[in-house]
């Protein structure tokens, strides 16, 4: 089993990890790298969160590890779950198609033992690619949509040509008809938005609706194989050193705890300030007025303001909150009045293009789901006390 055998044409030859004499090779480089990856990849995340907690806490050490202290572990990964889960199938899809693309272009270097991204591609079953399709078009925004149907046509080209190389008819009907096909549809359906964003300048939104659908037909065949192990392992390394960087960058604008608006009334502004004395009615009849440097009585709302700012957490004995300006302040529970979740402000849109009425920066999951209602906003989430302008 040790010996190498000449496979047959067209047939890929086997080479076992073991040499002549029966003594394990070194390792191979794909499997090393894939070692070192599974190792730190789970590391990830927990630097993302932890970056996150250091940016909230405004770079204060004491600030940061009270956070870690109360904030749940479940509200941080469900946060970056949310974030991120477009992530995945970016990942899934743009690996897919760069390995895919150098197995058919240049068989012989897509080594399993040398080559990572062989090794990733050999070993993805067909349902992730599907599940990765299905997640994309729920999570991603409407603009992106174009560039899911490229990458999922030209992955189901390329299989298509590996796995079935003696039939010319289904190959030509996977890659020629059908993107040509979903090209006209996409560009029936598009065009009026493509055109609406050319006049309104933004050239990106154009770019991003215009250009997928006609870039089907570029990949899916292979490439000049002198090429393609260049090409594929370059963009592969682009991507992984890209992605991480914006992924970072989106979950840094995440809210990790609820904005709520405490509304307080210090308990000691109504005994330790001094009242005036009253006027006094001496036995005469004449009213004798108070003193002139006596202090007026106090007003209603004297010492009443209005918290606002993330909720870290309501302990037995106070409710502990982080300011607009990154204080930590702990407000006593015998002194909160009131307080209420003020709801997180929506994005401003940068897009005002839609297609027959769905936006180009809301996923199908906004679409789909049930609007919030419209209701007029509380005034304590403004900073102001009730009752006032």
């Amino acid at each position: 089993m040790g010996e190498d055998r000449a496979a047959a044409p067209g047939v890929p030859r086997i080479v076992t990890s073991f040499g002549e004499t029966g003594r394990p090779r070194r390792m191979a480089g794909a499997r090393q790298a894939q070692q070192w990856l599974l190792t730190l990849l789970p590391a990830f995340p927990v630097l993302l969160l932890v970056l996150r907690l250091w940016q909230l806490s405004q770079q204060d050490m004491s600030t940061m590890l009270l956070l870690v202290q109360y904030v749940s572990p479940l509200g941080l990964l469900s946060a970056l779950l949310i974030a991120l889960v477009w992530a995945f199938p970016v990942v899934v899809l743009t690996f897919g198609v760069l390995g895919r693309l150098l197995r058919l272009s240049a068989p012989d270097r897509f080594d399993l033992e040398r080559s990572l991204l062989a090794s990733g591609t050999a070993r993805t079953p067909g349902w992730v690619i599907t599940a990765a399709v299905a997640l994309g078009a729920l999570t991603w925004q409407l603009r992106f949509l174009p560039s899911l149907l490229m990458l999922a046509l030209w992955l189901l080209a390329l299989r298509t040509r590996y796995l079935h190389p003696d039939q010319p008819n289904r190959v030509l009907l996977v890659s020629v008809a059908l993107p040509l096909a979903a090209a006209v549809l996409a560009y029936s359906v598009l065009g009026p938005a493509i055109w609406t964003a050319y006049q309104d300048r933004e050239l990106a939104t154009a770019a991003l609706l215009a250009v997928p659908p006609a870039a089907t037909l570029l990949l899916t065949g292979p490439i000049p194989g002198w090429i393609a192990p260049a090409l594929t392992h370059g963009l592969a390394f682009t991507v992984a050193a890209v992605l991480p960087v914006v992924m970072g960058a989106v979950f840094l604008r995440v809210p990790l705890l609820p904005t709520a608006a405490v509304e307080v009334l210090p308990r000691e502004s109504g005994v330790s300030t001094p009242r005036a004395p009253a006027a006094t009615t001496p036995a005469g009849g004449e009213t004798v007025p108070p003193a002139s440097g006596a202090v007026p009585p106090p007003v209603a709302d004297a010492g009443r303001e209005v918290v606002l700012g993330a909720l870290i957490a309501v302990t037995d004995t106070s409710t502990i909150m982080l300011d607009r300006a990154a204080t930590v302040r702990f407000v006593p529970n015998g002194w909160v009045e009131s307080q209420v979740l003020c709801p997180q402000p929506a994005a401003v849109p940068y897009s005002l293009v839609s297609v027959r009425g769905w936006p180009v920066e809301e996923t199908a999951l906004d679409w789909m789901m049930p609007r919030r209602l419209v209701a007029d906003p509380d005034v304590r989430c403004e900073g102001r006390l009730p009752g006032t302008r």
